[in-house]
């Protein structure tokens, strides 16, 4: 089992725990002069270049980043610590060349790079290390898009009102992402807010007419047949199709 974390969430106990109980863990390190030192040392052909299936959006530069270089060097995090309560690994670096200093009117000698550093305890090499740890990159927008929904109504002074509302608000984003699922590819990856406004919150109108109900969806609507894709697969009695 590998653990796969942010060092802002998971401290010291939780890291050996986790390590005790059989498992490798992944974790962020944190800026800090320790982390530091170690990058200094890497050599210059260490470097590894890297290229991800999906490219990441870098928040600093404003923009999308395909490519980057890995290298590892041996480490001990927790030094402070007693040597029986340190834990050795590898610190796994990622440099991004520094996008936002290139076009200066003064540019530098040397090019230069941001870096991103974890802390691996695991078997994988350089490179399937770095990718597996940039999985933990999924849930975080999984917590942003529960905080701009339903988790923006916590917290409550109850802590099982709170607990009662997580449940209610996991089941409801789970199936928001399964109905955009099924409607299409344009909504695969929509987030909730984006779901809700283009397939449920829909101005449609119900109509008798034969002893039968009909559903009237607005005119040239653009998500029409996600709808009805949706709804045919989930809704509609046998031989009954969404109009």
């Amino acid at each position: 089992m590998l653990l796969r974390a942010d060092s802002a969430y998971y401290g010291y106990t939780a890291i050996h725990a986790a390590i005790k109980a059989g498992a490798a863990v992944s974790v962020t390190a944190p800026d800090g002069p320790g982390g530091e030192g170690a990058i200094a040392t890497i050599l210059a052909d260490a470097w590894k270049p890297i290229e991800y299936t999906d490219a990441v959006y870098d928040q600093d530069t404003n923009r999308w980043i395909s490519t980057a270089e890995v290298a590892e060097v041996p480490f001990t995090a927790f030094a402070s610590r007693k040597k029986s309560e340190q834990i050795t690994g590898r610190l796994v670096v990622r440099r991004i060349p520094e996008l936002n200093k290139k076009g200066l009117e003064h540019p530098t000698l040397f090019d230069t790079h941001r870096f991103h550093a974890f802390l691996t305890t695991s078997s994988l090499d350089t490179v399937t290390a770095d990718k597996t740890h940039r999985g933990h990159a999924i849930i975080e927008q999984v917590h942003a898009d529960l905080k701009n929904s339903a988790l923006a109504h916590l917290p409550s002074g109850v802590f099982t009102a709170n607990a009662a509302w997580l449940i209610l608000a996991v089941i409801a984003f789970n199936l928001a992402r399964a109905a955009a699922t099924i409607a299409g590819t344009r909504l695969a990856k929509a987030t909730t807010g984006t779901i809700r406004r283009k397939l449920v919150t829909v101005p449609a109108r119900i109509a008798s007419s034969a002893r039968r109900l009909r559903l009237h969806l607005p005119q040239n609507w653009p998500w029409a047949s996600d709808w009805a894709a949706l709804f045919d697969s989930v809704c509609s009695p046998p031989g009954v199709t969404a109009l």
